[in-house]
């Protein structure tokens, strides 16, 4: 495959290795996950849209989140759905495209730990300074908040993405389900020790800070329910605390995956459908652990089904 020769712009990408018997169930499967991805992170941003109830700063913040699952996923899956029944020999991307793809996928991962930062800031503020919490989190404050998060993410994998394009290409192969940055850099034969160097510590910035910003956040916030005697207050901390925590381990855990696995190539093939898990895993669980956690949100949900079944029968009688 390395000596592929023609067009330098023409990239071939393996993707993931099904076998003919698989492909239907495979596919099927992809796109029922990525149904329900859709459905559920837009019709969460559209619920909360709607109800004035929940045009609060968490709420609101989660909508950022739910956006981004829903753009992360959509990066991925619908290649890899359309190379699903397309043989390895003939799957082939126009450079490109393949940046373009690197990009979003990068993207999509920074804006999910800038995300949870100020999520988390917000149930700092909540829970450590509730009389002073109108007044921080205005409406005016979450929009900032919002735009930084995804403006920071933004220029930062602008300039990773762009010391990697302007490398020349003398290979046309990338092993990967989908393009990143390191498959983009791997197609060069120059020194790359400018990419390593920035991907690297722009990986232990963004990881660095997101792990910090959390630590010291729920550090701060066990302090002051442990010195706290009120049982409502510690309760309600508790619970929204644990759904946070929780999104942000499952999304750890599948952004480590890749990383792990561009530095061990024996571990290429057996670990390409964990390489996508970042894309897939924390857009379908992030709706269903809010959903179900946050009390309003799953009486508006509750609501919303019970007016549609009425409807239904109404309609049904008629």
């Amino acid at each position: 495959m390395e000596n592929l020769t023609g067009d330098m712009d023409i990239i071939f990408l393996e993707g993931l290795k099904i076998s003919p018997v698989s492909s239907t169930p495979a596919f099927v499967l992809l796109l029922l996950i990525y149904i329900f991805i859709m459905v559920s992170n837009i019709g969460l941003v559209v619920l909360i849209s709607m109800e004035r109830s929940l045009h609060q700063p968490m709420y609101l913040l989660f909508c950022n989140m739910s956006i981004n699952d829903a753009f992360g996923a959509t990066t991925i899956i619908p290649r890899l759905l359309s190379n699903v029944f397309t043989p390895i020999t003939e799957r082939y991307i126009h450079y490109i495209d393949c940046v373009v793809q690197a990009f979003c996928s990068h993207f999509h991962a920074g804006t999910s730990h800038t995300v949870l930062m100020i999520m988390a800031f917000d149930r700092y503020v909540a829970i450590c300074n509730p009389l002073r919490y109108a007044t921080i989190m205005t409406n005016r404050m979450v929009v900032k908040l919002s735009v930084g998060a995804w403006v920071a993410a933004f220029i930062s994998v602008a300039i990773l993405l762009g010391l990697t394009i302007r490398l020349t290409r003398c290979r046309r192969v990338i092993i990967n389900p989908f393009c990143d940055n390191a498959s983009l850099f791997k197609l060069s034969c120059q020194n790359l020790l400018i990419n390593h160097i920035y991907g690297l510590g722009s990986a232990v910035v963004i990881l660095g800070s997101s792990l910090g910003s959390v630590a010291l956040t729920y550090l701060r916030i066990a302090m002051v329910c442990l010195s706290s005697k009120n049982k409502v207050l510690n309760s309600r901390a508790v619970q929204t605390c644990a759904t946070h925590l929780a999104v942000y381990i499952i999304m750890m855990v599948a952004s480590f995956t890749p990383m792990i696995i561009h530095r061990r190539p024996k571990w290429a093939d057996s670990g390409k459908v964990a390489s996508i898990m970042f894309h897939v895993v924390p857009p379908v669980l992030n709706p269903i652990i809010y959903g179900l956690q946050c009390k309003e949100l799953r009486q508006k949900i509750g609501r919303v089904f019970h007016k549609n079944k009425v409807t239904g029968e109404k309609s049904f009688h008629k």
